[in-house]
């Protein structure tokens, strides 16, 4: 069909992409190569290998990036509190960047001339993916196969697999009829009855956290601590950037925290609706914002909330890799220096409540801030200067226009 010879395929073992890599080489004619990254998403994924050697596939990366995607993609993201359109915690979104980078290091290592990838044509990921793989590796070519082929539909993809006898794992029990996407960070749910607004997710679909009203009838306390922005220590213990965030999850989810359910504007132009489970991200981003309220200087802290909606667009949209999104991250890193302390919260029927804050680099003046005598600690007569220079132009506006 064209002049490819071998494509790197991001590869899963589902349904899917294993019809994508047959059909990369009935189609094209091609080689393929496939890789498979354990981020957290809960599957086996060494049942990836099985399947991708059954259909003769010479070439197989299976990774384990759970510590490099926490480390340098997730918790960059939290320094700056990312969320996009006030309430989605980007889980699926963070996720791109460092598979389109492994995907175009891959091909350069095994000699591809392109990557595949199985996203929709409706979807955000097909624009992550892409955008993130042309940054990395201008010359790249990618084949996307929901916009080429005819396979639309799950009946279909299934008659494809039984015509050319790729093996269909049949779970046991019922199936999921939602369309899921998992790492360590969320748990996204798609189709079926969500693709009705009005209707209420089913209570079953939720696996990672307990609803509020099933959650203990007691609170439950945990401390976090934090260096340079990051939580390094949970409750006293020091664990790895990955291991963190895999604790928090467990702590939270069992809490009844994390569940949203939103709907949402697509880069490609639709609104869709999602559920989101991110029980940990949903404690580290309170527990955030509460270290940086005693550590960071106001108008700082204040700048970085204007950059931040723009900041999460960035990384919704797929712009991770480029430069306006390294700028702003230079920006927030810079600023997370003395972000260092302890943050302690009470987890309670899926609430998060922030209880104390403390640091050694904190900002905060008790002898300034008290209600009681502060021994002339602040001036309060000073305020009525500046209130009156800050009431100028309102009164000459005021007295212009009366």
């Amino acid at each position: 069909m064209t002049d490819i010879k071998k494509v790197v395929l991001a590869y899963s073992g589902g349904l899917d992409t294993s019809v994508i890599a047959k059909w990369l080489q009935q189609v094209y004619a091609c080689e393929v190569v496939t890789f498979t990254a354990d981020i957290g998403q809960g599957a086996e994924v060494e049942l990836a290998r099985k399947k991708a050697d059954a259909m003769g596939i010479k070439e197989i990366f299976i990774e384990d990036l759970r510590e490099e995607f926490v480390r340098d993609y997730v918790n960059p993201m939290f320094r700056a509190n990312a969320l996009y359109e006030g309430e989605y915690l980007l889980g699926t979104s963070i996720a791109r960047p460092l598979i389109s980078k492994r995907l175009v290091e891959i091909a350069e290592e095994t000699g591809a001339d392109a990557i595949a990838h199985g996203a929709t044509g409706k979807g955000n990921d097909q624009v992550r993916f892409e955008l993130g793989a042309y940054a990395l590796s201008p010359s790249i070519k990618v084949i996307a196969p929901w916009r080429e082929w005819d396979l639309n539909s799950r009946d279909r993809l299934l008659s494809y697999c039984a015509e050319h006898d790729i093996p269909v794992e049949k779970k046991r029990g019922s199936k999921s009829p939602y369309s899921m996407d998992a790492n360590l960070l969320h748990i996204s749910y798609e189709g079926d009855i969500l693709e009705d607004p009005a209707v209420e997710p089913e209570e079953p679909m939720w696996l990672w956290t307990v609803s509020p009203e099933a959650a203990p009838e007691k609170p439950l306390y945990v401390e976090l601590e934090y260096e340079k922005g990051d939580v390094v220590a949970i409750n006293g213990e020091e664990l790895s950037p990955a291991n963190v965030l895999e604790r928090l999850n467990i702590i939270a989810g069992a809490n009844g925290v994390g569940r949203t359910d939103i709907v949402e504007n697509r880069y490609v132009g639709m609104k869709s609706r999602g559920c989101y489970e991110t029980p940990g991200g949903t404690v580290m981003l309170k527990a955030h914002r509460a270290i940086e309220s005693i550590t960071l200087d106001r108008e700082l802290a204040h700048l970085k909330d204007d950059l931040m909606p723009r900041y999460a667009s960035l990384v919704y949209n797929g712009y991770w890799w480029s430069p306006e999104r390294k700028a702003i991250q230079s920006l927030v890193d810079n600023s997370q220096q003395f972000v260092n302390g302890k943050v302690r919260l009470k987890l309670y029927k899926g609430n998060v409540i922030v209880v104390g804050r403390e640091s050694e680099n904190s900002l905060f003046d008790e002898e300034i801030a008290t209600f009681e005598d502060d021994e002339g600690a602040y001036e309060q007569r000073d305020a009525e200067g500046f209130i009156k220079l800050n009431a100028l132009r309102l009164k000459i506006a005021a007295l212009k226009r009366s």
